[in-house]
């Protein structure tokens, strides 16, 4: 039996907005299905046999995959390695067969949120550094962090390799005193996406980070319920939310 799709789901799948901007599309009548001007969005169809047509663009289908994982200690974010476990390797073998990719890259040693994905588009605005998409972490740092590295991480600070950091938001919470110094709990916003970048930051400021784990990237936010090294697709309104970020920077380069 054929897959069949909401006729508002394939269109934003493919990347042309949102649900409810194609909802909008639909009744607007920008939308053709077999030559003729659909009407019902939630219609189903088979996506692989219809003719759908938006704004009389093709729409070609490709089955995607948007699912988010709470990345472990010990697992790299890569497709494939000689060496260690991927992150691909979390992944049962029936979403592994469409192909997907990490959006980004989470160190080894780093936990939390990381998107995959085989949609292509959105992963480059998400990752374009033209977009400064944010990306939040939670981190444990041995030092005393201090409203003066708060000012300095606003400012935006200067790295091992003389790259200066753009302005991020640091929030000092609970310290704790232990026999080999203080060790602050921290939360950290940043726009970009350098190599260490995190490790490094605390870095130039004469401290270490211990632990660290990715809570959000962009408007996705990690699923406090998601065990490391699980994995769920993505709801619709989170879909929706990245989509929309897509359309955005489309509309942008347009």
């Amino acid at each position: 039996m054929a897959k069949r799709m909401r006729l508002d789901k394939l269109l934003a799948n493919m990347g042309f907005g949102t649900r409810s901007e194609m909802r909008r599309a639909v009744k607007q009548g920008r939308v053709t299905v077999d030559g003729k001007t659909a009407k019902d969005f939630g219609m189903t169809l088979d996506p692989e046999a219809a003719a759908v047509r938006f704004d009389d663009e093709v729409v070609v289908y490709r089955e995607t995959i948007y699912v988010m994982l709470n990345k472990p200690q010990g697992v790299v974010s890569a497709t494939e390695d000689a060496r260690d476990r991927t992150v691909i390797d979390l992944l049962d073998p029936e979403d592994r067969v469409l192909q997907p990719f990490p959006v980004g890259r989470l160190d080894k040693d780093t936990e939390g949120l990381l998107l995959l994905t085989n949609d292509g588009k959105l992963a480059h605005d998400l990752l374009s550094p033209r977009k400064h998409v944010p990306k939040t972490y939670v981190a444990l740092v041995h030092g005393d962090v201090d409203g003066g590295d708060q000012q300095a991480f606003k400012q935006g600070v200067k790295l091992d390799d003389d790259y200066e950091t753009l302005p991020a938001e640091l929030i000092v919470g609970e310290k704790e005193q232990r026999e080999d110094g203080v060790f602050s709990r921290v939360t950290l916003t940043i726009h970009e996406g350098k190599f260490h970048q995190v490790k490094r930051m605390f870095e130039a400021v004469g401290k270490k980070v211990l632990y660290l784990k990715r809570v959000s990237m962009g408007p996705l936010a990690l699923d406090p319920k998601l065990k490391l090294g699980d994995y769920r697709p993505l709801t619709e309104s989170e879909l929706d939310a990245l989509l929309a970020v897509h359309a955005a920077a489309k509309q942008a380069n347009d």
